[in-house]
């Protein structure tokens, strides 16, 4: 077996695990399957389980200790920054309360780099997310995808703050935005995001005014919190995700 190979089937071990684990298959505290019994319910080498059995403790989902075996953790120990980790649970029937949690970091961090924008972005910067608003144009004609326009957009955003904490948010705020953005649009009854005000987010960046860029910034984001918290109620919602790689 190459290397390829061998990564693959490891990639491939750990997503199913992980999607088990996050599915409650395996209860916390409970233990997973021995070593020796995965590679034979999965057909997988020893080699390829125990890396498997290392990402997904390093991703916070399990513990594996000698004479205690594999151990499933609580979520409060899960790394939810970790897109693979969100991605599965974005996967399998995400809670209104996590969007909801999602939502309200976004409004503690998108603004801020709108502003930071506005006084940071170079013309390079400031000509993706003109791109990325064109292209959310062009959805709306059918011509792209209006949800990675949508994406493509906030996350130009976050590149444009200059601030590198930031810039490392980028492909966790798209992973959880494939989910979110499609369940605000469905409460809406739309196919795609507000363009115009879009666009305003964009002209209050170009003009170099900060202040206008977070309150313009702030404005969707009250309104995508507000239209959560009006289906705030004890149930779950279905909604695919693409997966972040």
């Amino acid at each position: 077996m190459n290397f390829r190979e061998k990564h693959n089937l490891t990639h491939q071990l750990t997503h199913d695990l992980g999607m088990e684990v996050v599915k409650g298959n395996y209860a916390v505290g409970g233990g997973l399957p021995s070593e020796a019994d995965i590679c034979s319910l999965y057909n997988v080498s020893r080699s390829a389980t125990r890396e498997a059995v290392k990402m997904l403790s390093a991703k916070g989902l399990i513990t594996s200790r000698p004479k205690q075996g594999i151990r499933v953790m609580p979520e409060h120990n899960w790394n939810l920054f970790d897109t693979d980790v969100l991605s599965w649970i974005l996967s399998s029937k995400p809670s209104i309360q996590l969007l909801h949690e999602f939502t309200q970091m976004r409004v503690a961090i998108e603004p801020q780099a709108c502003a930071l924008a506005a006084v940071h972005a170079n013309a390079e910067q400031l000509r993706n997310i003109e791109d990325a608003l064109n292209r959310m144009r062009d959805a709306d004609n059918g011509l792209d995808d209006p949800l990675e326009a949508d994406i493509a957009f906030h996350t130009s955003i976050l590149e444009a703050s200059c601030n590198r904490f930031f810039y490392q948010l980028t492909n966790f705020i798209a992973t959880a935005l494939r989910v979110s953005i499609r369940y605000t649009n469905k409460i809406k009854g739309v196919h795609g995001a507000d363009v115009l005000k879009h666009q305003h987010i964009l002209d209050t960046i170009k003009s170099r005014d900060s202040e206008s860029a977070y309150k313009a910034s702030k404005e969707i984001l009250d309104e995508a919190i507000e239209l959560i918290e009006t289906q705030f109620v004890e149930r779950t919602i279905s909604v695919p995700v693409v997966n972040a790689d």
